[in-house]
């Protein structure tokens, strides 16, 4: 495939920034929407990207930057945040959305490819988890992906958009941003295994994630955006649960563990069927 012009938004993030990287690495033009870029990615960043800070909440009438493909992650996450300041999150995440959605119709954007995630499944009563297993969101993040999700589809099937949604499990790698003693596990632990202190577990050692390292994540986005799909949900993970049990015996356990309460709508498993994007993408 020849050279393409991409927007991706939420691109100084964690899977943003190297989802960004790997499409300049490929020769595309590479363009980053974000409300924070950080010096770092500015100062790394290969030739091919060039950086827009911007909130996607608050698109002026001019904004402009066309493109074939578009990637849609800038959001908010995490669980804790969303139940203090729900508006916000429906702000950014639904409101942003479609402000992201409307641009790219305007434009006649080839392919919008929108980060979603597993967290809209709730607590799912099949494993793996299909895509067809219905919603159940438990708290504000889970509930504002699956209702942007929704708008992704409907502007698909309304304005003939074409679009795909990649419901991600647990993401890790490096560039992941430290986060609270509540935040998503692999966030939580790495930083406090470089600085020498005790795990937080939120409930027990028997509850499993399906982890996928970002690179995986990044090819699923890429693939997504070369393939003729439309107006498809695919899951993305490694389809292999993982306990917090094992996660920890794999990074040593030298500094002891301390145990929080468990979050609320919390799964005690996620798994992913990853069986569609494989047959599909």
């Amino acid at each position: 495939m020849g050279k393409v012009r991409c927007l991706v938004t939420g691109g100084g993030g964690f899977i943003g920034s190297h989802l960004a990287q790997k499409l300049a690495e490929l020769g595309h033009e590479v363009m980053v929407l974000d409300i924070n870029i950080p010096d770092s990615l500015r100062n790394r960043a290969s030739g091919g990207i060039t950086y827009y800070q911007g909130d996607v909440t608050r698109l002026s009438p001019d904004f402009r930057l066309a493109c074939d493909w578009c990637f849609h992650l800038a959001a908010l996450a995490d669980i804790i945040p969303s139940i203090k300041e729900p508006v916000k999150y429906h702000q950014v995440n639904v409101t942003g959305t479609i402000n992201i959605l409307d641009h790219c119709v305007n434009l006649g954007v080839k392919k919008l490819v929108y980060a979603s995630s597993t967290s809209i499944y709730g607590i799912p009563k099949q494993y793996p988890t299909l895509e067809s297993a219905p919603a159940d969101p438990r708290y504000p993040y889970a509930l504002t992906k699956w209702v942007a999700e929704e708008a992704v589809m409907h502007w698909g099937r309304v304005y003939h958009l074409p679009v795909v949604a990649l419901r991600i499990t647990t993401a890790y790698g490096p560039g992941m941003r430290a986060r609270g003693a509540y935040g998503s596990v692999m966030k939580v632990f790495l930083p406090q295994k470089a600085n020498n202190m005790p795990y937080t577990v939120t409930g027990d050692l028997s509850q499993s994630r399906d982890f996928i390292f970002v690179d995986d994540v990044v090819s699923a986005f890429i693939k997504a955006a070369e393939s003729d799909v439309s107006g498809e949900v695919f899951n993305v993970g490694s389809g292999q649960p993982t306990t917090l049990g094992r996660l920890i015996e794999l990074l040593g356990d030298e500094n002891g563990i301390v145990y929080l309460p468990k979050r609320p709508g919390e799964p005690d498993m996620t798994w992913a069927d990853i069986s569609k994007a494989k047959r599909m993408l």
